[in-house]
């Protein structure tokens, strides 16, 4: 028999979420800041410091919610994992019927789910539950730590961008060229982000754009006022 070989994935899910996430709000909160900042009629330093800060407060602030976040979700799935665990030390007849229910509703005849539910918890009966019960495996499982270094990197690589483009653009063409330069950003991300997660690139690439755009034109929009009135 040829061995199960096959690669899914959805075994990127837990790192791809938090990158995705990170980079793109890394692009989009970096390049409003700064447009907002230009806007205003700043000059090069004041953008440079005020998108600095930004990628470094940034980043921890990506960290620190990702890791309490994904810490929240694991906390949940131990806590099931030992209330399950309690009831098959209690009742391992009544867990043992009700995986085998499980199998049944599948689709699996009752005699042959009976069997499948013995077998199962023969060999681990908590993976058995926390698998068919409380849908819970290595793939998808909670990695905090993960999510926390995956969210904050991107981040910083994604505010990067916008930071570089208001280093060496031009002070007269400092609001459209970060505008069009973080727009073609969120393009690629978005366009990396369908093709490492197997999904058409099309919408995901103009999710990211519309957003991207909307808030960097209204963020650009309020510092103009403001610089106006002040």
């Amino acid at each position: 028999m040829r061995p199960h070989d096959e690669r899914h994935l959805v075994s990127r899910i837990g790192w791809l979420r938090a990158a995705v996430l990170g980079a793109n709000d890394g692009i989009v909160s970096t390049a409003s800041l700064i447009l907002g900042v230009a806007a205003s009629g700043a000059e090069r330093q004041a953008l440079l410091v005020a998108g600095a800060a930004g990628l470094v407060a940034g980043a921890m602030s990506m960290a620190a919610g990702e890791y309490v976040s994904v810490s929240s979700q694991s906390d949940t799935e131990a806590a099931d994992l030992a209330r399950e665990r309690a009831e098959l030390a209690a009742d391992p007849v009544h867990e043992a019927a009700e995986l085998a229910a499980i199998y049944e509703e599948r689709g699996v005849d009752p005699v042959t789910a009976k069997e499948v539910a013995r077998q199962m918890m023969a060999k681990d009966a908590l993976a058995a539950h926390a698998r068919d019960e409380l849908h819970l495996n290595e793939t998808t499982a909670a990695q905090p730590v993960l999510a926390a270094m995956a969210s904050a990197a991107m981040f910083t690589g994604g505010a990067f961008l916008p930071l570089l483009l208001a280093a060496f653009l031009p002070l007269g063409l400092m609001v459209t060229g970060t505008a069009v330069g973080s727009i073609l950003f969120l393009a690629l991300l978005g366009a990396f982000g369908a093709r490492a997660g197997g999904a058409a690139m099309g919408k995901p690439v103009l999710r990211v754009v519309v957003w991207g755009a909307l808030a960097m034109a209204i963020t650009a929009g309020i510092g103009r006022m403001v610089g106006t009135a002040v």
